[in-house]
């Protein structure tokens, strides 16, 4: 690091952060549907005298002027697993703010605006410039959609990629974890139960087709999961349900044990297919996470591992599922950080703690500098 920042400037600079991560967290995001957040984002930006632009996908970009090197892209994502109807509230109980979407990922948007609004006094004088970018689509069904846009615009350029989240301070992401998500939609004529006994029931025959599949043999390595993460259908509790379907995800370490149990749970849907002439059964791919990754020597991880060492704090290296899958799967130098302690995520009782925010802001100003050494 080169001249250590005042600890009165990381104290403004974490207040601010933490004010902003609060009205953030407030706005609903759903994926795809963040157009509020954004918003927010834009004209937050424009009030602190940054150059502000939105693209086609929704994807909001400022930027901190440097020298004439390659930038900086630094990313949080827009979106939230909180619906527009859900619950948002937050509280603050024992050094700690609760509430959903709090840590993942209200926290790394609002660093992103901490950065805009300390930049000038934090003089960092830097070689090349530093965008600031809210990618919409990391979450759910989005398919990594913003930052799949934001790496088809910068490509090879950018010294780094480097995507913040509010949860997991020690954290550095630099493998990225295979996903695949697709959802299996079952649909009958239905019918009264009663005088149409016979009538076959799309939950009836999903709920069986979903208990064959989680009778699936799962490899331990490459550790490889499956997910049922949504059930809906039915008309009525007495009708049989003329339609209903699921949503499955998979992860795994290694993209072909992927492509195997997806080929096994096509085989059990192919098997379901001549139940009756009058049942369709259809598998609509929802969602491809490409998997990608850099060593832990590569210079980016190790100046990160510099970073969190110099306050204090252990580094983990992982392999997660991010917005940086998008660059490392395209050989790019990329990580993915967290910002503060903190847990629970994607439920109403997430949380940050906010004493170890000031760590997560000063391990990414000391990244900031040293990335281009």
């Amino acid at each position: 690091m080169k001249e250590p920042i005042c600890s009165d400037l990381i104290k403004a600079m974490c207040a601010y952060v933490l004010e902003q991560a609060r009205a953030l967290q407030a706005i609903p995001a759903p994926s795809l549907a963040e157009t509020r957040r954004a918003n927010y984002l834009k004209q937050q930006f424009a009030q602190l005298g940054l150059a502000v632009e939105q693209d086609d996908v929704g994807n909001v970009l400022a930027y901190l002027a440097g020298g004439k090197e390659a930038p900086l892209v630094l990313t949080a994502h827009l979106d939230s697993v909180i619906s527009e109807t859900h619950s948002l509230l937050l509280r603050e109980v024992e050094g700690r703010f609760i509430g959903p979407g709090i840590g993942d990922n209200a926290l790394g948007l609002a660093t992103l605006l901490g950065l805009g609004r300390f930049w000038k006094e934090l003089d960092l004088s830097l070689p090349g410039n530093v965008w600031l970018v809210a990618t919409v689509g990391e979450e759910g069904h989005g398919d990594l959609r913003g930052m799949r846009t934001i790496v088809q615009r910068f490509g090879p350029q950018p010294v780094a990629y480097i995507i913040l989240e509010g949860i997991g301070l020690g954290r550095i992401v630099h493998r990225a974890l295979a996903v695949r998500r697709f959802r299996v939609r079952v649909q009958t004529p239905g019918g009264h139960p009663w005088v149409q006994r016979e009538a076959t029931s799309a939950i009836h025959l999903l709920i069986s087709l979903a208990h064959e599949i989680l009778q699936l043999r799962l490899p331990a390595t490459p550790r490889t999961i499956l997910n049922i993460g949504v059930i809906q259908g039915g008309v009525s509790v007495n009708t049989r349900a003329p339609e209903a379907w699921m949503d499955i995800e998979l992860r795994s370490e290694a993209a072909k044990s992927l492509e195997h149990l997806e080929a096994e749970i096509q085989r059990l849907i192919h098997s379901y297919r001549g139940w009756n002439k009058t049942t369709e059964i259809d598998f609509i791919p929802m969602g491809n996470r490409p998997a990608g990754e850099i060593p832990p020597a590569h210079p980016l991880v190790q100046k990160a591992i510099h970073c969190l060492s110099s306050l204090g704090i252990e580094a983990t290296l992982e392999q997660a599922s991010t917005d940086a899958n998008a660059p490392l799967s395209q050989g790019y130098p990329a990580i993915c950080l967290g910002l503060a302690r903190g847990g629970r995520a994607h439920t109403e009782e997430e949380f940050i703690e906010v004493e170890s925010v000031s760590l997560g802001l000063q391990q990414v100003l000391c990244l900031i500098q040293k990335v281009w050494d």
